[in-house]
């Protein structure tokens, strides 16, 4: 995967794992925007999913990186845009194939049930795999951009 600037966001239940993802990244001299949130302080994960999901659809940033409590918010409030496709991973297998066969730009992990040494093998495994295109990229192309009727 070609990496720009990695796109970073979540709520207040992923902010220390997204800390930890800041050290992963420094570690690795990638560099990344945050775009919140910036306390452990209680708030709404639209607000930063929607501002990553926005830096990705300028070409600001690429990829992201979305963290909320489950995961499941984040990811929702980010694949209402339509440049997105933002993959929930909890395992390292599951980040393989959101990169290979859905050509995720987006890694969401869930904050609240993932430690440090399991977000560090989903990210290796994330940033390292490329998308295999052919039958998969007639399935990506499928996803509507708007409803047809």
């Amino acid at each position: 995967m070609e990496i720009k600037t990695v796109g970073l966001a979540s709520d207040h239940a992923g902010f220390a794992l997204k800390q930890y993802v800041k050290k992963y990244l420094d570690e690795r001299n990638i560099p990344y925007k945050d775009y919140g949130t910036f306390t452990e302080e209680s708030c709404d994960y639209p607000d930063f999913g929607h501002a990553l999901a926005q830096g990705i659809e300028s070409g600001e940033v690429y990829p992201g990186i979305g963290i909320c409590g489950s995961g499941e918010g984040i990811a929702m409030t980010l694949n209402k845009h339509q440049g997105i496709r933002a993959g929930l991973c909890w395992i390292p297998e599951v980040a393989h194939l959101i990169r290979q066969h859905n050509n995720a730009n987006v890694l969401v992990m869930p904050g609240r049930f993932i430690d440090n040494d399991m977000a560090k093998k989903i990210m290796d495994e994330f940033f390292s795999t490329e998308f295999e295109g052919g039958r998969h990229e007639r399935r990506v192309n499928k996803i509507p951009l708007t409803p047809e009727k």
